[in-house]
């Protein structure tokens, strides 16, 4: 990694794409200070910490803490990310989407279109949303005019936007996936504050013993999460495969053996995303419209947030972390559903003249990869789960309050991974351009 990026600052054209990749991170995390237009910001947020609790925290994490302030880039990429997701699912559900997907470049082009437009839809609708939703429980104070939902609902759409062309002009000048690397910056940028959190909990006007256990554990524990996700993030099963040999002309080709690479965790943080989304819901509805629930429905409620897991004192509420977990499972096994055919995959190999050896080409090949990535699914389910549950662990027994979780640290670790190859490739293509020009 080091090597990389030392041999990216001595490239000039790499450095150039360093540099405006910084550049429009800079501007991001200014944009993500900057308070709307006649909006009290502090009342606002005020207004979501008493309100919300924790259940912003991952949405918080996301923007930078722009949401919790509610400044210009409040949703900052959150729409454009739900929009991705939905033209993934519609890809598949849809055929003509999926013929547009298979058509080239130009197929890609008109999704990327597609996909800008629902982020748009998306950006309106979760800012008129929040703004009726905030005006109606009187957080924009007692003065506020339709003016000012105009206002707001007018700047955070457009912020949501902004942020997504730079994103775009990122992908196209900079290093790396433009929404990726500024859901990254976002991310990191509530790390220190975090960490020092953590100090003055755990270790500021301690002994020095207590204090410096307090720091090894709290090292330990970061250290193994992220040279865990790290394997998990690589980890792949290869399937062997052998192409049978043929004669063009007066010549044999074909009888190499090459593999399917399969990825341990082929769903990536697409799991977590949904069943946290989907667990936070029914709490900000009712916290940000003042629904109350007695009784049972109350209990189970309060159970889905996940400042109540691991509570000692409140055994049953840690019921909703086994609700969690089964729907990190089933949105792992539905994702990958959708985005790895098997019978594709076996149709390929099968015009190729390719075979796994020891299985039949066809419906037997299908059986086979289908048996196989049952399980390979389920092992990236159970690491996922793991990740994600360990933030959860520390809050519950140690009350360590954190706006970064497992989710935050697969996101960090796998855009790091990706920039980086990337930024090797585009050397090792440099590099091999300067042979061929000597």
């Amino acid at each position: 990694m080091a090597n990389a990026l030392t041999n990216a600052f001595k490239n000039k054209e790499l450095r150039k794409k360093l540099a405006f990749t910084v550049l429009v991170l800079i501007v991001v995390r200014f944009g993500s200070q900057l308070p709307i237009p006649g909006i009290d910001t502090a009342q606002v947020t005020a207004y979501l910490k008493s309100t919300l609790g924790d259940s912003f925290n991952l949405l918080n994490s996301f923007t930078g803490g722009s949401f919790l302030q509610m400044s210009v880039f409040a949703l900052s990429v959150t729409p454009y990310i739900t929009s991705s997701i939905i033209m993934q699912l519609m890809t598949i559900a849809i055929p003509a989407l999926e013929e547009m997907q298979k058509d080239g470049e130009d197929g890609r082009k008109k999704i990327a279109k597609i996909t800008r437009y629902v982020t748009v839809v998306l950006g309106l609708i979760e800012s008129a949303g929040m703004t009726i939703g905030f005006s109606r429980s009187g957080a924009l104070g007692p003065e506020h005019t339709n003016f000012t939902i105009v206002t707001m609902i007018i700047a955070l759409t457009a912020g949501a936007i902004l942020v997504m062309w730079l994103g775009e002009r990122i992908t196209e000048n900079g290093i790396g996936n433009g929404i990726s690397i500024i859901l990254l910056i976002n991310i990191v940028s509530g790390m220190p504050k975090d960490f020092y959190a953590l100090y003055n909990q755990f270790m500021k006007g301690k002994q020095i013993g207590p204090a410096l256990i307090a720091g090894c554990v709290i090292a330990a524990v970061m250290l193994f999460t992220v040279v865990f996700v790290i394997i998990l993030s690589d980890a792949e099963r290869h399937i062997p495969v052998q192409y049978s040999k043929k004669v063009q002309g007066r010549k044999m080709v074909g009888g190499q053996s090459s593999h399917i690479p399969l990825k341990v965790n082929t769903a990536g943080v697409i799991p977590i995303i949904f069943a946290s989304s989907i667990m936070q819901f029914p709490l900000i509805i009712q916290q940000l419209f003042k629904y109350e629930s007695n009784g049972f429905m109350g209990k189970v409620l309060h159970s889905l947030s996940s400042s109540t897991w691991f509570d000692a004192n409140h055994p049953k509420r840690s019921l909703g972390l086994l609700v969690y977990i089964v729907l990190v499972v089933i949105f792992a096994y539905f994702y990958t559903s959708i985005t790895f055919n098997p019978l594709e995959i076996s149709n390929n190999m099968k015009k190729q003249g390719g075979f796994v050896p020891g299985i039949r080409p066809g419906k037997p090949t299908v059986d086979y990869l289908n048996k196989i990535l049952k399980y390979i699914i389920f092992i990236g389910a159970a690491g996922l789960t793991i990740v994600a549950v360990i933030p959860f662990f520390f809050n519950g027994v140690f009350s360590a309050q954190v706006s970064f979780g497992g989710t935050s640290i697969i996101i960090v670790v796998g855009v790091i991974l990706e920039t980086i190859k990337q930024i090797k490739s585009q050397l090792l293509v440099q590099n091999y351009t300067g042979f061929l020009n000597d």
